[in-house]
């Protein structure tokens, strides 16, 4: 054998009849490289690299020899129907030819070898125009092709006799007739049933007693040898597709201790492109016809001898399961293909990969029913922890992957990207009996009549309308319908999905109006700001209603009827019975009464001016307006600046910087008054919800403020620093709040996600209210927000494809009844290096995050910190368990989708949310986390690992817009750390909420004035401030790169960041803040990141008792 020859174009020789044979040896399973027909069969196994053939020695004695059982392998690659109805014949094994014997006689078809010279059946011509199909023109490379090894193995003398017997005579069922049982130890063809045919002598061959004898054989002890194996040489054999499982691979994967195993080619990565020496597979998971018979189950076990019925009885998606294959999703677990691996101990990360976030691939859009592009469910709006899921929970614990998605349904769109379709069909299409909607990843069946549901797998009747427009009276292609073609869709949803007619928007405002409020300038700058924004309210439909308290030691109402010329103040003093002063004007129609609301909101500040009231009494306030809007609905939206110290929702100053970084400094991070939570919850019953924006530098406890927004389904908006004199802030304000009366608004939500069977949603994060176990309340549902929910796994996955379906139901800002519907499709495997390889780094590291801070507030930060360590090292022991050798230990090894996520983790553990230090406010801290329970993955990133550029050295395409994107050209990122900074360098640093300038001390003059417009270093303004807009090329460019980052954190998260200028010999607070961004350095408790490292590294070499 020639090594260097392709393996399709070996010599074909026979073993010597010296050759013993071991009829009981065991061996490795042999797979097949290379598309059928071409005969390229290779031996699989770690010890020989993909695109290798193994070397044989010729002196090694015959029992150490990979032999290969008759019994049907595990296909690893897909084939036509065609190829599965053949069937290797197999000759006695004592029997010994001569060489010149295989001259002579008809020969029958060998599997996986190319079409018999003079071979006419349909069925070989149906191959052959498939394998033309695929791509694979030219001469046959396979055994029986021309130029193949096999293709000598000819009757010289005359015509094939096989070509004149039909397909029934040689065994071969016809298309589309009924499968006949099938033996142990036989191929099951994915036919009809039918029955069963005795298999005829062809030809009166010689020696065919003998062949039925050595079936029979073969049936008893499957680990046979099979008799025409050649030295060095792999068996022509095709295996069987979704037939064997795992008690059947056990028998053959377990060798005796005489027998060594035979190494192999490793088998393709998932997701990886395969090896320029291999032959490429073909795509043979075509779309099948709808009354084609469907192909097996992939994995599906043998009991008792006899092939298992294939699970399409029960549902499963013959479609998909030749694309899982072509995957290689559900290898075997004794040999997994091993992800690419990084030991993170020889390099510095690699940050740029940061910029993009692409989770791993799972699915294909091919294997969808209409095979559209939009079919595959985007990230940003759902995304999975894991891109393959786990067969069963003893898999997925093992792994010590969490198992999570991240969904962000209502999220604002980018400039750039498609408006999700919007549906008003006539009936919405949905499962009877799990109430799953139609979507890109179900089956037609029974020509196109029924579907068959991709959840629990019950067929249902297709509308009509589907095939024929009523309207236009001409029939229509289904598959252009959104229903089908995207993952995400929004229906108009029919009368039978209104409880009652949609609400309209209700925005009632409460603002401070105490002496602390007034002093720091809060009561005029909101003022001015709604006086702005009155043209961004929501008003589509006319129908919007405005209304404001005014709070301080009394409660002040306005009547703002549209028949006054003024608007009324009505002022509460008793507040111990409080009630509503009038029973209409309160809330007044935004187009009918907007003269009125304008001149309230235009004399409010001086209406407040001289007041000399300390005291607040919030929680009146907040009972009040909902018992104003409570029969309908909508928004309290609240303007905070004073601490609360009236009635009984009152609050105490109990900050004390002496338990801060300490463990008693939990005490601060939680509630100390039930009244808010209590009062949420009632809220959320009559769908109103609550957003808080806190004004104050002093102590304002939000920790228990917060839970308004948290059970609400609100937000959290933030302003410690806030001044009215800085027209930074001023700016901050106001394009947060144009932001956040602009974008899209959803009231009187629930939310309900859908899982395949065996999949149950155990633990949810966000904010919102839990109505039952699948079910969220969301009074109304704020784009900025996103969801984690985990999940575990109650019984074995039946199903190759895992779905998860979320259907938000709301009221739109322009008063329809919407459902909006996210489907996501996962693989499903059995293998630990598709499960590894599949995972995303980025969704894990959201997951844990918002894990961490629910554990910082029910125990602790120190506890929050352990257990995000904790579950680093275990997947870090997990995969280096499963993969590496015992010379590697002293590694830290993960796959390369997953090498980033010590550094995410390490990132995260240095955020203000979780990092140790005496000097952080528990109202930064809280906030922080309040950020962090609702970040969705794309705002997650930045928070916690900014982004990092150098200004001084960027080239002249940068901060100028790319003609192909539309979007602003960004120089390389920066690894975060201060070997990074250069004496004369600028450079630029963005983390979500903040943009610094670090400026060096050795700046070049020109570059000085150039940007800041000074014509030297000690000319330049340090803290917040805006930089000076200048008429040059530099200037301009830099102001792109501002206003790209601005626009983008607005529209993502409602937050303008405000901009920093720090010099390198600034103030030491401004200096440390920016310093303290530089997460690969070592920072107050926090390690650097090669310290990090070894910190794990050494806390995995201890014991499980020892921490």
């Amino acid at each position: 054998m020639n090594p260097n020859q392709p393996v399709g174009q070996q010599p074909q020789q026979r073993p010597p009849a010296t050759a013993p044979l071991i009829p009981n040896a065991s061996v490795r399973p042999i797979g097949m490289q290379g598309p059928p027909g071409a005969g390229g069969f290779r031996p699989q196994g770690p010890l020989v690299q993909m695109g290798q053939r193994p070397q044989m020695n010729p002196q090694q004695p015959a029992q150490f020899r990979p032999q290969q059982p008759m019994q049907p392998q595990i296909n690893r690659n897909p084939l036509s129907p065609t190829m599965q109805q053949a069937r290797p014949l197999m000759q006695n094994s004592n029997q010994q030819f001569a060489p010149q014997q295989l001259q002579s006689g008809p020969v029958r078809p060998v599997v996986g070898a190319g079409p018999p010279v003079g071979m006419t059946s349909p069925l070989i011509q149906q191959q052959q125009q498939q394998l033309q199909q695929q791509q694979y023109a030219g001469p046959q490379s396979g055994p029986t092709g021309p130029g193949g090894p096999m293709s000598s193995i000819v009757s010289p003398t005359g015509p094939n006799p096989i070509a004149s017997i039909s397909p029934q005579q040689a065994g071969v069922p016809p298309v589309g007739a009924a499968p006949r049982p099938v033996a142990a130890g036989r191929r099951a063809y994915p036919t009809a049933p039918q029955q069963p045919q005795q298999q005829q002598q062809i030809g009166g061959q010689p020696g065919f007693q003998q062949q039925q004898m050595q079936q029979q054989q073969m049936q008893q002890n499957p680990m046979m040898g099979n008799p025409y194996q050649q030295q060095g040489q792999a068996p022509n054999m095709v295996a069987p597709m979704g037939q064997q499982q795992q008690q059947q691979q056990q028998q053959q994967f377990m060798q005796p201790a005489s027998v060594p195993q035979f190494g192999g080619a490793r088998p393709p990565q998932f997701g990886a492109a395969q090896n320029s020496m291999q032959s490429q597979q073909p795509g043979y998971a075509t779309q099948q016809g709808f009354d084609q018979p469907q192909q097996p189950v992939y994995g599906a076990q043998l009991q008792n001898g006899q092939p298992q019925q294939s699970m399409m009885n029960q549902g499963q998606m013959g479609g998909l399961q030749n694309g899982m294959q072509n995957m290689n999703m559900g290898q075997n677990q004794r040999n997994p293909a091993a992800p690419t691996a990084v030991n993170l101990l020889q390099k510095a990360p690699s940050v740029t990969e940061l910029e993009t976030m692409t989770p791993p691939p799972n699915m294909s859009a091919q294997m969808s029913v209409s095979q559209s592009p939009h079919s595959i469910c985007p990230p940003v709006y759902k995304r999975c922890t894991m891109n393959a899921i786990p067969q069963t929970q003893a898999i997925l614990t093992k792994s010590k992957i969490p198992l999570g998605l991240i969904l962000t349904p209502y999220r604002s769109l980018q400039p750039g990207e498609e408006p999700v379709p919007v549906v008003n069909p006539p009936q919405i299409v949905r499962c009877r009996r799990c109430r799953t909607y139609i979507n890109p990843w179900v089956q037609f069946v029974e020509q196109g009549t029924r579907w068959k549901c991709n959840m629990c797998f019950l067929t249902n009747e297709v509308p009509a309308f589907f095939d024929w427009d009523s309207e236009a009276r001409q029939q229509v292609d289904r598959m252009k319908r959104p229903e089908l073609t995207h993952s995400v869709v929004e229906y108009i949803a029919p009368q039978e999905y209104m409880v009652r007619p949609p609400q309209p928007v209700i925005l009632l405002f409460v603002i401070d109006v105490s002496y602390a409020a007034v002093q720091s300038g809060m009561v005029d700058a909101v003022s001015k700001t709604l006086l702005e924004c009155l043209d961004d309210f929501p008003n589509s439909d006319g129908r919007t209603k405005v209304g404001f308290i005014a709070v301080d030691h009394s409660l002040h109402f306005f009547n703002l009827n549209s028949t006054n010329s003024e608007p009324q103040m009505l002022v509460m003093p008793d507040i111990e019975d409080a009630f509503l002063p009038s029973p209409d004007g309160l809330l007044a129609s935004l187009t009918e009464s907007r003269v009125v609301i304008e001149k309230l909101l235009a004399g409010l500040p001086g209406m407040f001016r001289g007041t000399t009231s300390s005291q607040n009494c919030l929680g009146r306030a907040l009972q009040s307006a909902n018992t104003m809007i409570k029969a309908i609905g909508g928004k309290i939206i609240l303007f905070q600046s004073s601490l609360p110290n009236l009635s009984e929702a009152s609050l105490k100053m109990r900050e004390d910087p002496k338990v801060l970084g300490t463990p008693k400094e939990v005490s601060l991070l939680q509630p100390q008054n039930a009244f808010y939570k209590g009062f949420a919850v009632d809220c959320s019953r009559a769908h109103v919800s609550v957003d808080l924006f806190a004004f104050n530098s002093q102590y304002l406890d939000l920790a228990t403020l917060s839970s308004l927004a948290k059970v609400t389904g609100g937000s959290n908006y933030y302003y410690p620093t806030f001044n009215p004199s800085n027209a930074q802030d001023l700016a901050k304000l106001s394009t947060e709040l144009h932001n956040y009366f602009s974008r899209p608004l959803a009231l009187e939500a629930v939310l309900r996600v859908r899982a395949s069977k065996g999949l149950k949603m155990s633990r949810f994060h966000g904010n919102f209210f839990l109505r039952s176990t699948d079910l969220l309340a969301l009074p109304t549902v704020n784009p900025d927000n996103s969801y984690a929910i985990e999940m575990e796994i109650q019984d074995a996955l039946p199903s190759a494809v895992a779905c998860f379906q979320t259907a938000l139901l709301h009221t739109s800002s322009s008063g329809e009844r919407r459902i909006r519907v996210l489907t996501l499709t996962i693989p499903v495997t059995d293998s630990y290096g598709d499960l590894f390889t599949g995972a995303d780094q980025y969704a894990i590291a959201t997951l844990l995050s918002k894990k961490g801070v629910e554990k910082c507030i029910t125990s602790n930060l120190d506890s929050a910190r352990d257990e995000m360590i904790s579950r680093l090292t275990d997947l870090i022991g997990a995969y280096k368990a499963a993969f590496t050798s015992s010379g590697q230990n002293s590694m830290l090894i993960l796959p390369e989708n997953l090498k980033l996520l010590p550094l995410l983790m390490m990132s995260t553990l240095k955020h203000i949310a979780f990092r140790t230090s005496g000097i952080i406010p528990s109202d930064v801290r809280t906030f922080a986390q309040a950020l962090m329970c609702v970040y969705p993955t794309e705002a997650y990133l930045p928070s916690i690992h900014p982004r990092f550029w150098a200004i001084h050295s960027m080239d002249s395409s940068c901060g100028e817009l790319d003609d192909a994107t539309g979007r602003v050209i960004f120089p390389p990122v920066l690894n975060l750390s201060s070997e990074k900074l250069e004496r004369h360098g600028l450079y630029l640093l963005e983390n979500g909420s903040d943009i610094f300038f670090w400026v060096g001390r050795g700046i070049a003059p020109e570059l000085c004035q150039l940007v800041f417009g000074v014509p030297s270093y000690d000319g330049i303004v340090f803290g917040k401030n805006a930089l000076p807009q200048l008429s040059n090329d530099w200037s301009k460019r830099v102001h792109n790169l501002v206003s790209n980052i601005k626009q983008l954190r607005t529209l993502m998260m409602t937050t303008c960041p405000n901009v920093y200028i720090v010099k390198e010999d600034s103030d030491p607070n401004l200096r440390m803040l920016f310093l303290s961004q530089l997460m690969e350095d070592k920072l107050d408790s926090g390690n650097s990141y090669p310290l990090f490292l070894g910190y794990v590294r050494e806390k995995m070499a201890k014991p499980a008792s020892m921490f």
